[in-house]
């Protein structure tokens, strides 16, 4: 065996069994070759998510979301701790917005979670959302299968805000938490109107000093608009607790919800494996869609085709549908007749 064929300790067999027994520092690794976009980490984090699979699926799955200025993060320390408190491991995947312009990434929820990273038990990953659609980052569904692998009892995604374009952490999630504050003017109940109904959990946060009568009477309100919704599960009624990160009220109440939640969609009911089941399936959707406009747009004449006709499309001189239409023949035909079929 040559020295470039013998495995190395971050190797991805070697990475797998180092995770398998918990490794906190193998997971990290893991996690990284996993968000890289190199072809040899793609093709590593691949052959572990093979041998990992089997290890994966124990873990309560929580996505929560919420308004800038809710308190997510707080919150989500508050929580993660009083979780630790009772034996749990918890990992939390938190997405970090990426600029539009630089494509930078803040990546302070280490920072702002300084003491729950410091639990031995609970593991804080903060990744770029890369752009990504759905507020959460791209590989966030993989990583979540490796902390699962790992060993934690509880995986936590907290996504970059709120709004339309990012509730698709409730299509990878057990259960979708809504985080809300205890007041909010118009602007704020727009926002919410769009991911009410895809809540699972509705918690009225900071209810606490001058905000505990302001959350008693919005925990009231939202209560009394869920009831008028369609019910998004046939076991399960959504309730609206009231918490404070700052004092710990509340906590121990939102994991037996968690709890409850868990025993009313799972077992008989089977409900919570059938919506992972229909996750995993728009999962290799959503892989294939990415996967296609990758493609698409590696492809040299596409490359070369597509200045000209966006130029046309700006000018108003050609619709967009129309250019559209003639760079997907373009693409179609050149894998049609090989000439840019993949090696």
């Amino acid at each position: 065996m040559s020295e470039a064929e013998k495995p190395t300790a971050n190797g991805p067999d070697a990475l797998a069994a180092r995770l398998l027994k918990g490794e906190r520092r193998a997971l990290a690794r893991a996690i990284t070759k996993v968000e890289s976009t190199r072809m040899s980490d793609r093709a590593d984090a691949s052959r572990m998510l093979r041998a990992l699979l089997p290890h994966t699926g124990g873990a309560i799955r929580l996505g929560f979301s919420g308004a800038p200025g809710v308190g997510k993060s707080t919150f989500i320390e508050a929580f993660g701790s009083h979780l630790t408190s009772l034996g749990l491991k918890i990992a939390v995947l938190a997405i970090d917005p990426s600029s539009t312009r630089s494509g930078g990434s803040i990546l302070g929820d280490k920072t702002r979670m300084e003491q729950l990273a410091r639990d031995p038990n609970a593991f804080v990953r903060p990744s770029p959302s890369g752009g990504a659609l759905g507020g959460v980052a791209r590989r966030t569904r993989e990583a979540m299968l490796m902390a699962e692998a790992a060993g934690y009892d509880v995986v936590i995604i907290e996504t970059v805000g709120v709004g339309q374009s990012e509730t698709e952490v409730a299509n990878m999630v057990d259960m979708f938490v809504l985080l809300l504050s205890p007041g909010g003017g118009d602007e704020l109940q727009g926002i919410k109107r769009g991911i009410m109904e895809l809540a699972d959990l509705v918690i009225v946060n900071k209810a606490d000093g001058d905000f505990a009568a302001a959350a008693g009477r919005a925990a009231a309100e939202h209560q009394a608009a869920l009831h008028l919704m369609r019910p998004k599960s046939r076991n399960w009624q959504v309730p609206v607790l009231k918490t404070s990160a700052l004092t710990g009220l509340g906590m121990a109440e939102v994991w037996e919800t968690i709890q409850s939640y868990r025993d009313a969609l799972g077992g008989e009911a089977g409900e919570l494996a059938e919506r992972r089941a229909e996750q995993a399936r728009a999962w290799m959707w959503s892989e294939v869609h990415d996967g296609l406009v990758e493609m698409l747009h590696a492809d040299p004449k596409i490359a070369a085709r597509a200045p000209v006709l966006e130029q046309a499309v700006k000018a108003g001189t050609l619709p967009a549908g129309e250019a559209a239409a003639e760079l997907l023949h373009l693409f179609r035909d050149g894998y049609g007749n090989g000439q840019n079929t993949p090696d």
